[in-house]
């Protein structure tokens, strides 16, 4: 009997165990919202459902007074009138349309009572009344000069017609009754806002308790709740009110001082079947429908910055990051729409087909995406792009919110991490091993453990006595360190940190305006307010070198769990009744609070150094929002070593770039559990290709460095991570474009050929830069060859970059053979230069004066061009010029007869304002030169030829060895040019 009941025990506690492992591997749903769960995300898509039962019949109670519309200065106002209570109210909703010289315009819709202050806040909350209009001072950096040349027609009290945009062929149609705005590019209508009827914008009431409401109601009267029209939620006696004044979730309770405040509006690209971006979410590039369907989502894409512990693959879950620009792309056309609004943010998408001839059964129609946006709280905020190229979106968003920052020239080799590195000398211990190996790598990472006692700027005394000598030994190879730094500061005395932190009141508050208790990994914590300017100076001063000792120059930061993460609050984040600087509530910030934070620190690093000679900092972030790209790097957060968290990386990153944020990654292995020998490999091959390279791991996973396997892996590991390093000037120069122009970095098929419609769902593929290097992953368990996708370039084959084998781009795919021990699929369209070095090194500083190699991919006119640029990989001196960029042609001659045609590769100048500072760098790069030149696709009448003639600004010509290779086998034949100089 006992022996029975032990067996009974022992088999039940095996089931909890094995119920506990398996939600220990997956995201704990019930602790994030879904649609259904979100009052406002609830009550505007009832709105939507009410509006379209209602077909013809709906009214939208939102009309532009007409009379009080006027432009002046590139700026049309007016008011629009909200209709309730079944026409017995009205709402007043100041409207601005800025028409921006770019050719963007941006539409802005606020409350007038909010605006002015005349409402009442509920428990006495001391919260701002306004909406939150300050996300543009984080977000905005340019681009707002107004288009003083706008010409405005108004036809009659029906509408007003804006021309603007820099050829004046972009027009505003923007109807009065019921109010909505058609945006057009060359007369044809490209976005339309509220063609719908689903704007909803929830202006203040007073809450009536509803005891009182039915005292006051008269036998067989109607209740006044179930009166109310035009409010976002349908008026029946299903309505459920406690979401409008509070709201409860995961134990906490949402005050909603200002009672229910949302905005939402209807967003149609009529005429489009793709939309893209609005990271972050693990799903694929080209984004899905959201209101069910087969293959489809059920949930609206959701941005509301959290800690995700696992997340899932294919789903709009929310993740770590929001910026909220779509783009919407067909054949030859791009537009795209911004919505400036940092609280929690739902979008829906949804396509409909149409046909002109009711017989074509589909085919040959077109497409319209609808989307359905909504916020919590802010301003309805939005601005328009009409592209009409992916080049224009992105460069136009770029002026607004920043370009990507130009990282110093370490920070794009490999960065080596995991959870924790234990002391100082396990660190110099992991140093020593790679150098042994000779496998190149730049950056060591420190996780939290570091700290004594989980404290930040302090260090482990016993595991980290000596963090100068670490870094010293690391230093000698040119290699730098990183620390995490996180907002959460441990609540502990006789730590000076958090002594500050509450005697200033730099911390944020809870709703009674006290400093706001939680907890997170130090256990009891404060978190920085980093909205207030006295919380940064404070912040700025704790990294100079006498307040943090043990770091360097050399020490560089991680700022994790800046969502923020707080373990204990609704959604593992922050209360949205918590207050920061300006008695704002957090649900008015929240999504733009992790780049604050980044902020602090990327100000905190520029003002440790010497002001006269400050150099770039580098700070990565697990939070974003609009605009972080201008300050560091960001990874896709806490992924799973497993097979389909390496396919989902793709897209995930991808989709960063083209919202212009390209310093991005993923961790190489997965953060949690253990990678297969062949799943780490592929990773490696895959992670060699992402903009920011760094391998991360778990503190349960096991040990992962490179070196370690003896069974063959390490090869093909380190052949990837010197592919990394040998492309590293082909990187540094896509990241200048990048900062110049906002080009992405890693860019999708759609984007660099926009015509062709094969490739715009395409989204495991892509190519770097304007390199030229279409890139193919494997990305699945098994695989030894890969089929990978050539647009129709019929001028320009396709060469694989290691053996020169010749593909023909006919808008089919070809199969690639890529074992597990060889190289990613990589090939070389023709046309491109590509700059690289050859000699491995252990860094990417010791590379800083090898020579460069100049790969030359031949269309099949003879012609290539690409750019090199090259500054001290450091400092701000290339803002003053000190930098050498250089754009390089090969053109064939103009002779008919190819029998007879030679070939000229000419070297220009880019630098054209050159300074002192550009005579300074050039001093010290003088001794660095072209060694090589290889040239693939080489013409058949040069074999024989054994010289080529080089002319170097005023020089004499000298004549250099040349050598042709003949084609064979179905590759290109080559040719090698040495030592141009």
């Amino acid at each position: 009997m006992f022996a029975s009941r032990a067996g009974a025990c022992l088999v039940l506690f095996l089931s909890l165990l094995l119920t506990f492992l398996n939600l220990a591997g997956a995201v704990k749903h019930e602790n994030f919202k879904t649609c259904d769960q979100s009052g406002f995300c609830t009550r505007n898509r009832r709105y939507a459902d009410k509006a379209t039962a209602s077909g013809s019949s709906w009214t939208p109670p939102y009309q532009l007074d007409f009379k009080t519309v006027s432009i002046k200065n590139g700026q049309l106002t007016g008011v629009i009138i909200k209709t309730i209570d079944n026409g017995s109210g009205t709402v007043r909703l100041p409207l601005v349309i800025s028409f921006l010289d770019s050719g963007v315009a941006r539409v802005t819709v606020d409350e007038e009572k909010r605006q002015k202050g005349e409402i009442e806040l509920r428990h006495g909350s001391p919260a701002r009344k306004e909406r939150y209009n300050g996300v543009q001072d984080w977000v905005i950096v340019g681009g707002l000069t107004l288009d003083q040349d706008v010409v405005k027609r108004t036809t009659d009290q029906d509408e007003t017609i804006v021309s603007y945009g820099p050829k004046k062929n972009f027009q505003a149609v923007i109807k009065h009754a019921p109010f909505s705005i058609d945006f057009r590019r060359d007369e044809e209508t490209q976005i339309r806002f509220n063609s719908k009827g689903w704007l909803s914008m929830e202006h203040w009431r007073p809450k009536v308790d509803r005891e009182q409401k039915e005292s006051e109601q008269k036998e067989g009267e109607q209740k006044e709740e179930e009166q109310k029209e035009g409010e976002p939620a349908p008026p029946d006696s299903t309505e459920d009110e406690s979401t409008w004044w509070e709201e409860s979730f995961g134990g906490n309770t949402d005050t909603k001082p200002r009672g229910p405040e949302s905005v939402g509006l209807d967003i149609t690209f009529p005429g489009y079947e793709h939309v893209y971006g609005i990271p972050e979410h693990a799903g694929p590039l080209s984004l899905k429908q959201t209101r069910g369907g087969l293959g489809q989502y059920d949930q609206p894409y959701r941005l509301y910055n959290s800690d995700v512990f696992e997340y899932e693959m294919d789903t709009p879950m929310t993740l770590y990051g929001a910026i909220p620009l779509m783009q919407a792309h067909r054949k030859d056309s791009t537009v795209g729409i911004f919505w400036l609004n940092a609280a929690e943010t739902w979008i829906d998408i949804m396509k409909t087909k149409t046909s002109s001839n009711p017989l074509s059964l589909g085919i040959g129609g077109t497409t319209d995406t609808q989307t359905h946006w909504f916020s919590e709280s802010g301003l309805l905020d939005v601005f328009v792009f009409l592209g009409p190229t992916p080049k224009n979106i992105i460069q136009d968003y770029s002026e607004l919110t920043g370009f990507s920052q130009l990282p110093q020239h370490f920070a794009l080799g490999y960065h080596q991490c995991r959870w924790n590195y234990v002391t100082d000398e396990d660190v110099k211990d992991v140093d020593r091993k790679f150098d042994k190996s000779k496998i190149p790598y730049d950056v060591i990472w420190l996780d939290i453990e570091y700290t004594e006692g989980k404290k930040y700027f302090t260090w482990d005394k016993d595991n980290f006595p000596d963090p100068l000598g670490m870094q010293k030994q690391l230093d000698s190879h040119g290699r730098k360190l990183v620390i995490i730094v996180d907002p959460h500061i441990k609540n502990e005395g006789n730590y000076p940190v958090v002594d500050t932190l509450k005697s200033q009141n730099l911390g944020i508050n809870n709703k009674e305006n006290n400093i706001f208790e939680g907890w997170c990994w130090p256990g009891s914590s404060y978190w920085v307010d980093a909205f207030n300017p006295a919380a940064l100076a404070w912040w700025k001063s704790l990294f100079a070198y006498s307040n943090f000792a043990g770091t360097t120059p050399n020490t560089f930061l991680w700022n994790d769990m800046n969502e923020p993460s707080v373990f204990n609050g609704p959604e593992t984040t922050m209360p949205k009744d918590n207050l920061h600087f300006g008695n704002w509530e957090h649900r008015d910030v929240h999504n733009v609070n992790g780049l604050t934070f980044v902020n602090a620190t990327y100000e905190a690093l520029l003002a440790r150094d010497d002001p006269k000679h400050p150099r770039r900092p580098f700070v990565l972030t697990r939070s974003f929002y609009a605009g972080s790209q201008r300050q560091g790097a960001m990874w896709t957060g806490d992924n799973l070593a497993s097979w389909d968290h390496l396919e989902a990386s793709i897209p995930m990153i991808l989709n960063q770039n083209i919202a212009g944020f390209s310093f991005s990654g993923a961790d190489v292995g997965g953060f949690f559990g253990n990678p297969s020998k062949e799943l780490l490999t592929r990773w490696y091959q895959a992670g060699a290709f992402y903009p920011f390279f760094r391998a991360h791991a778990h503190i349960d996973s096991r040990r992962r460095e490179p070196y370690l396997d003896a069974s063959g892996y390490v090869e093909p590991i380190t052949q990837a991570l010197r592919l990394r390093y040998s492309l590293l000037p082909a990187w540094y120069t896509s990241f200048h474009t990048a900062h110049t122009t906002g080009e992405p970095v890693m860019r999708p098929m759609w984007y660099v050929h926009p015509s062709d419609e094969a490739g715009f769902a395409l989204d495991d593929q892509f190519y770097v830069g304007d390199t030229g290097l279409l890139v193919k992953p494997v990305l699945k368990e098994g695989v030894t060859s890969v089929d990978i996708y050539l647009p129709p370039t019929p001028n320009a084959p396709y060469y694989d970059y290691f053996t020169f084998e010749t593909y023909t781009g006919n808008g089919k795919t070809v199969k690639l053979d890529a074992p597990l021990h060889g190289h990613t699929p990589v090939l070389m369209q023709g046309g491109h230069i590509v700059s690289r070095k050859e000699r491995p090194r252990r860094s990417s500083a010791l590379m800083k004066f090898d020579p460069y190699t100049l790969v030359i991919a031949l269309d099949n006119a003879g012609r290539a061009e690409g750019e090199l640029y090259i500054d001290d990989g450091e400092s701000f001196e290339y803002q003053k010029g000190a930098y050498i960029h250089r754009r390089f042609r090969l053109s064939s001659s103009a002779d008919d007869n190819k029998e007879s045609r030679n070939a000229s590769l000419v070297s220009e100048d880019l630098n054209t304002a050159p300074t002192k500072q550009t005579t300074a760098f050039l001093k010290t790069m003088k001794d660095v030169r072209v060694e090589k030149i290889v040239i693939v696709g080489a013409l058949k009448e040069w074999e024989g030829k054994r010289e080529a003639v080089v002319t170097e600004d005023g020089e004499k010509e000298r004549k250099v060895a040349f050598k042709w290779n003949g084609s064979e086998k179905g590759k290109a034949a080559w040719a090698v040019v040495r030592d141009p100089g």
